[in-house]
């Protein structure tokens, strides 16, 4: 069938062709690597912007929030309004408006172009996540959560490239140019979704887009509070990790060095988490990842800058990894097998909580020390373990159950 819509033999006009799987998850996978890029290089600006204006630790994730607050806010309103535009509209006006968000940071008028421009790139990654999400669960139907687990994995090649780059650059070309380069590569991405989104919707099976597992609310509750609480403790840790480097002596080159071992290290994890999932089961799965994050936390507070840099790999792969296990239970346990809205609820969850629990545990370390900080974020991973022990009565289809003991 030829996109064209020529006229055939016999006189009749071709239907649309719905754009292969694979390139339905490449374009969803650019989109995701360019916001989740666009995210974390935030953290690589966060010393330079305490410094400039004269913000405490709590002041500093409240600027941050900014961003995570409005696109967490937007999930379920963006999921709703892009269900009336094609795929390759909402992915590219994303990824446009999140550039042009940047481009409003790079000017030169002070804190409050800034905080605008934080607000303006929250709306384009407040579109993009549901309706991404969407289109792979919709192109892979009951097959999605290795597909999911590839999107998911998408967003750390972002993570792990941008904010490297953006601490490699920011002592050479200051800040507002390496924000405005950043702006430059969102439009140049914008250009490549017009080109390789899906102008239609994909159905690739009578299933698809539909929840496989149990659907049963409870569930899916519990779920988008553990995804929330995840998030706390991984953004709590970025939050304090570039001052922890310095505070060992590194520069902000090392601090870029620092991220992105760190995000290699999660994108390696997102990638091979879901096997530790089919071996152990999602509870188990979870528990081990959790209960790692916590110990490599800890560890990190009393390591030299060499032994720390080892280590961030290995932390990044427990601390991202749980992600891909979660992530991929959604459509599962998406009640009335709606996968749009609970990836927007989920969503909505993980970004929320990762906007306000850095404020938490900033405002603990600005009446404490920064060690306290960290530590709350490591004793946030401890409270997940016994939650995802009740949610195992859920997770009634085969793909997420614990597998048997004998």
């Amino acid at each position: 069938m030829q996109a064209s819509g020529a006229m055939t033999a016999s006189g009749s006009r071709q239907a649309p062709r719905v754009p292969s799987k694979a390139r339905n998850l490449f374009a969803a996978c650019l989109a995701h690597a360019m916001h989740d890029g666009y995210t974390d290089s935030l953290y690589a600006f966060l010393p330079v912007w305490q410094a400039q204006f004269g913000l405490s630790y709590a002041g500093l994730a409240m600027v941050r929030a900014l961003y995570y607050g409005t696109m967490g806010g937007l999930q379920m309103p963006g999921d709703r309004l892009m269900r009336r535009v094609t795929p390759r509209a909402a992915l590219a006006l994303s990824t446009l408006i999140a550039g042009a968000g940047f481009l409003l940071m790079a000017l030169p008028l002070g804190i409050a172009s800034l905080c605008i421009g934080l607000v303006v790139a929250g709306v384009g990654s407040g579109i993009q996540h549901p309706r991404a999400s969407q289109l792979v669960a919709e192109t892979y139907g009951k097959m999605a959560r290795g597909p999911l687990g590839i999107y998911n994995f998408s967003g750390d090649l972002g993570k792990a490239a941008l904010p490297a780059a953006a601490a490699v650059l920011v002592p050479v070309l200051a800040w507002r140019p390496v924000v405005g380069l950043m702006a430059l590569l969102g439009l140049l991405a914008t250009i490549g979704l017009l080109a390789l989104a899906p102008r239609v919707d994909a159905t690739a099976d009578e299933t698809a887009g539909k929840g496989i597992g149990s659907g049963e609310p409870t569930g899916f509750r519990l779920l988008a509070v553990i995804g929330g609480l995840d998030t706390a403790t991984r953004m709590g840790y970025l939050l304090f990790l570039p001052f922890l480097i310095h505070s060992r002596g590194g520069t902000s080159a090392t601090v870029g060095i620092g991220l992105a071992l760190l995000f290699i290290g999660g994108a390696f994890g997102k990638a091979t988490c879901n096997r530790l999932g089919n071996r152990l089961g999602i509870v188990g799965g979870v528990m081990v990842t959790e209960a790692a994050t916590a110990l490599l936390i800890a560890a990190t507070l009393f390591t030299p800058l060499v032994a720390t840099l080892v280590i961030l790999p290995v932390l990044g792969i427990v601390l991202n990894g749980t992600s891909s296990l979660l992530y991929g239970t959604v459509p599962e346990l998406a009640p009335n097998g709606d996968t749009g809205r609970a990836f927007a609820i989920f969503y909505t969850s993980v970004i929320g909580s990762g906007g306000l629990a850095p404020i938490l545990y900033g405002a603990i370390a600005d009446h404490s020390s920064r060690n306290a900080g960290i530590l709350a974020a490591a004793g946030t991973a401890v409270l997940i373990v016994p939650l995802v022990l009740a949610l195992r009565p859920s997770l009634i289809c085969p793909a997420t159950a614990d597998p048997p003991r004998h």
